[in-house]
C-alpha cells in the first residue's frame, strides 16, 4: 500500500503535536502547519515538513499546501486542529473577537480543507477528520463563541460527508473534553477550568493529547471507510452525543 500523507493544522503544541508525532510513529509521512515554529515537532518527526503559515490567509493556506505536494507528491489525511478558544463573559465579546474565534475554528477549515480536495481527489483516497469539542454539549456559558464555531463545525462535517461519500473521502469529527495542553493551561487552568470539566466526568482525570490519538487512527484507518459524517465523543463520559 502507498505510504500515507497527512497534514496537521495547529501542530506546534498540544493536539496537533501529538497528532504528528503518532502518525509519523504509524508510518504516515506528516507535514504540520501552524502559525509558529515547530521545533519540538520537527524534532520528534523524522522527514517533517514544517509549513509556516496562518490559517485563515488562503493564499498562505494555498502556498503551504505547494510546498507539501512538491515534498511528497500527493495527500491522503487532513487533520483540521488549529483553533482558539477564549474565556469571557458574553457581554464582553467584541465583535472583533467573535469574528476571530470564527475565522480560526469555522473558517480556517474551510479554507483548509479547499485547498487540500483537489489532491485527495487525485489520489483517489482521503480522511478528513475535524476537531470539534464536547463543549458543544456542555456548553459553557463564558465560551459563547468557540462553542458556536465548534457546533458549525460539526454540520460542516456532516454536510461535507455527503459530498465527498462518492470519491472515497470520509470527513469524521472527533470532540474532546477539556485537553490539558499548554494553551488551555494559560486561558482555563487558573480559573479552576480542569477541575470543573473533571467534576462532570465518568472518568475522573483531566484528558491528555494521548487521549485522542487512538481515535485519530481509527478514523483515518484503511478499514474505517464506511465511517463518515461522524462526530465522535471522547470526552471521559462528560458528555453524550
Amino acid at each position: 500500500m502507498e505510504t500515507r500523507t497527512a497534514l496537521v493544522t495547529g501542530a506546534a503544541q498540544g493536539l496537533g503535536h501529538e497528532f504528528a508525532v503518532a502518525l509519523a510513529g504509524h508510518g504516515y509521512r506528516v507535514a504540520g502547519l501552524d502559525l509558529v515554529p515547530q521545533p519540538e515537532t520537527a524534532g520528534k518527526v523524522l522527514d517533517y515538513l514544517e509549513l509556516t503559515a496562518d490559517v485563515t490567509d488562503e493564499t498562505q493556506v494555498r502556498q503551504a499546501l505547494e510546498r507539501v505536494i512538491d515534498r511528497f507528491g500527493t495527500l491522503h489525511i487532513l487533520v483540521n486542529n488549529a483553533g482558539v478558544y477564549p474565556s469571557a463573559a458574553f457581554e464582553e465579546t467584541t465583535p472583533d473577537e467573535w469574528r476571530r474565534v470564527m475565522r480560526v475554528n469555522l473558517e480556517a477549515p474551510f479554507l483548509v480543507t479547499q485547498a487540500v480536495l483537489p489532491h485527495l481527489r487525485a489520489a483517489g483516497w482521503g480522511r478528513i477528520v475535524n476537531i470539534t469539542s464536547a463543549a458543544v454539549l456542555t456548553a459553557p456559558p463564558t465560551m459563547v463563541p468557540y462553542v458556536t464555531s465548534k457546533m458549525g463545525l460539526i454540520g460542516f462535517t456532516r454536510a461535507l460527508a455527503s459530498a465527498l461519500g462518492p470519491c472515497d473521502i470520509t470527513v469524521n469529527a472527533i470532540a474532546p473534553s477539556m485537553v490539558r495542553t499548554a494553551t488551555a493551561e494559560r486561558t482555563v487552568g487558573a480559573d479552576g477550568g480542569f477541575e470543573h470539566v473533571r467534576a462532570q466526568q465518568a472518568v475522573p482525570r483531566t484528558q491528555l493529547p494521548s487521549d485522542l490519538v487512538s481515535t485519530l487512527l481509527y478514523v483515518i484507518d484503511e478499514g474505517s471507510g464506511f465511517l463518515t459524517g461522524q462526530t465522535l465523543n471522547v470526552s471521559g463520559g462528560s458528555a453524550y452525543l
